[in-house]
């Protein structure tokens, strides 16, 4: 016995010696600490399918937009599961995504990756928004009628100021129903170009921040010129190239350019109006006899290339907002219906683009009463879209404008088919 036992320490040390590895140090990565708050908000949100997701790439290997090398929406649906907020708020991939609804369509478990960033883009608008309190209110159902009351209670007082309550007893010099009759132009702009300052202003501040923290979070340095993405960047705007790559909601592409370029044509109606307006008295109050095209205050004749065009323009925002519901509407089931973000600027320019089109046809019909009341609307709702644009869907162009841009810059884009 005892030879066996030292034959077998003999053998044992002919064999060679391996050292033992020391074990290795453990691990330290980043510590996740989910924010729940914050995952609670991007499922009240809209996106409240967002648990279901189970990782399975599906979203980002049918997407025609994102790119190979930084691919979209797997790693925002993980992040948005976690609450790691910082990482989605200064991604540029949240804005790449055109909300196709591709991803969502082909979805195995129903997880709907387009909603859920459409709600994180939400989110991330709060975010940068200035000020904050702003970009939570406008978010929120419970803050229309206040957000509505705003610029109902300044028209109000303007109205009472000027003694123009007694709408019926309205008219300008020939009898007419004129609005420049019931507010002066100088009173409309006196509030509308402050505000169109508060949203340049407000909304510059968000696309600064949201530019610092895409350069700081990616550590992506531009590589080309910043001048010619931007013009690039431009150019896909206008013709709408990256809806073409959508597959299930391809045709949106028609009804986004029919608001777009509407909304286009009213902009360079109202310079003209103004041109019309102010050069007849700026004419006039220097002693010379105004230039005949310069039409002065308002009605303008419905055979005036200004008036042709605003009517034009505003036709087409009516196709347009009706097709873009129709869209909605119809593609439901594939891509998502949308929430209340969504739908609260569809409605708004409708009710811009109808109020418009209801306050002509009730003045050439003559009723004085509903003509003043429907141009009240109009007011209130067009200082609606434009005070709140930097809070509200209105500002996704330029958000999203800005992450194209550093996409194209960073050589991170997409080449479209």
């Amino acid at each position: 016995m005892a030879e066996e036992k030292i034959e077998a320490k003999t053998e044992a040390a002919a064999e060679p010696q391996v050292e033992a590895t020391p074990a290795p140090e453990p691990f330290v990565g980043d510590i996740v600490t989910p924010d729940l708050k914050f995952v609670n908000e991007i499922m009240t949100g809209g996106g409240e399918s967002l648990k279901k997701c189970y990782q399975c790439a599906t979203c980002s290997v049918v997407c025609n937009l994102t790119p190979e090398d930084n691919p979209f929406p797997r790693k925002e649906m993980i992040h948005a599961q976690w609450g790691l907020k910082d990482k989605l708020f200064s991604n540029p991939d949240i804005w790449l995504c055109h909300q196709c609804g591709d991803c969502t369509a082909y979805c195995p478990r129903g997880a709907k990756p387009g909603e859920v960033l459409n709600a994180v883009r939400k989110l991330s608008i709060e975010h940068y928004a200035a000020p904050s309190f702003l970009g939570k209110m406008v978010g929120k159902p419970g803050s229309l009628v206040p957000l509505l009351a705003v610029p109902a209670v300044i028209f109000g007082i303007i109205l009472a100021f000027l003694g123009h309550l007694n709408l019926d007893a309205i008219r300008n010099e020939a009898g007419k129903i004129a609005y420049s009759s019931l507010i002066k132009s100088y009173y409309i702009d006196g509030v509308f170009v402050p505000i169109f300052l508060f949203a340049v202003v407000s909304l510059a501040i968000g696309i600064l921040r949201y530019w610092k923290d895409m350069k700081q979070a990616t550590g992506a340095v531009p590589q080309g010129s910043i001048l010619s993405a931007i013009g690039e960047t431009i150019g896909e705007i206008l013709t709408h190239r990256r809806f073409e790559q959508c597959n299930i909601t391809k045709d949106r592409k028609l009804a986004h350019m029919l608001v777009l370029f509407s909304f286009a044509g009213l902009a360079i109606t109202t310079a003209w109006a103004v041109l019309y307006l102010y050069g007849y008295e700026i004419m006039h109050a220097m002693g010379k006899t105004p230039y005949s095209w310069l039409l002065g205050p308002s009605p303008y004749p419905l055979t005036d290339p200004m008036k042709i065009l605003a009517n034009l323009s505003a036709l087409g925002l009516l196709i347009g907002i009706v097709l873009v519901i129709n869209n909605r509407l119809k593609n439901q089931e594939k891509a998502g219906k949308g929430g209340y973000y969504d739908w609260l600027l569809i409605y708004i320019i409708f009710a811009v683009m109808a109020s418009g089109i209801l306050a002509e046809l009730v003045r050439l019909a003559d009723i004085a009463v509903l003509a003043y009341a429907i141009y009240f609307v109009h007011l209130i709702v067009v200082f609606f879209l434009f005070a709140y644009a930097p809070f509200s869907k209105m500002a996704h162009m330029l958000y999203r404008a800005t992450a194209m841009v550093f996409a194209k810059a960073t050589n991170r884009d997409v080449e479209l088919k």
